[in-house]
């Protein structure tokens, strides 16, 4: 009599279990370390609005002045930025939650989403941007937000897409802001952020077509 617990000699053994591509995950592989990640940012956020502050604003002529070449350099400081503490804390608590959700792929799909909405969002604003310093993490909010909500999308995952149905009837109403209707709002950054999202999510698809086409070659 076979032991109870074996198989048979005549039965195949189960496959192993595939581990879910990085692209389709919902839950970031070390959790922990994703939340150190961003709200690590959030806190610098608010560090540098304190430093802000105490140098009587001055700061904020450091972000993005359309069209000026000698002022190029706000693309990347202007995320960094805020004007007052009522703006940085409107951004603090979507980026937070929308940053997590990013981060369900991995530390390094997380930095690079990131750059790609930040630059998006950076130069779209530099080369469309009505006159004035524009200054805010809001364009990479929504970068954020429009990426969580199109990737499920672009990977086929069924979770993922779930999720942003979620996240479209919690967030959704926010995407007015990439229409100019508000005065002394930035919809220019809030739109080219959110085209950068997309960016984001397909080339997000792309290499993971890639990675199961790709050949293993013999060494």
């Amino acid at each position: 009599m076979q032991p109870s617990g074996f198989p048979y000699q005549d039965e195949p053994a189960k496959p192993p279990r595939q581990p879910i591509p990085m692209a389709k995950r919902i839950i970031p592989p070390n959790p922990l370390q994703a939340l150190l990640l961003v709200s690590g940012f959030v806190a610098l956020l608010f560090a540098i609005e304190a430093v802000d502050t105490a140098l009587g604003h001055t700061l904020d002529l450091h972000g993005i002045w359309p069209r000026e070449i000698d002022e190029w350099d706000g693309i990347l400081w202007a995320p960094l930025l805020h004007a007052g503490w009522d703006h940085v804390t409107a951004n603090a608590v979507p980026f937070l939650v929308l940053g997590l959700l990013t981060t369900a792929g991995g530390t390094g799909q997380f930095l690079g989403v990131t750059a790609i909405i930040w630059l998006f969002s950076g130069v779209g604003t530099f080369l469309i941007g009505q006159p004035g310093v524009h200054l805010g993490a809001s364009g990479v909010v929504f970068g954020f937000l429009t990426f969580v909500l199109v990737r499920g999308l672009f990977v086929r995952s069924l979770p993922q897409i779930l999720i942003a149905v979620v996240v479209f009837g919690v967030y959704g109403s926010v995407l007015w802001g990439v229409l100019p209707n508000q005065t002394g709002v930035s919809w220019e950054g809030h739109l080219c952020g959110a085209v950068g999202g997309v960016v984001a999510a397909w080339l997000v698809g792309r290499s993971l077509k890639q990675a199961t086409r790709r050949p293993v070659l013999p060494g």
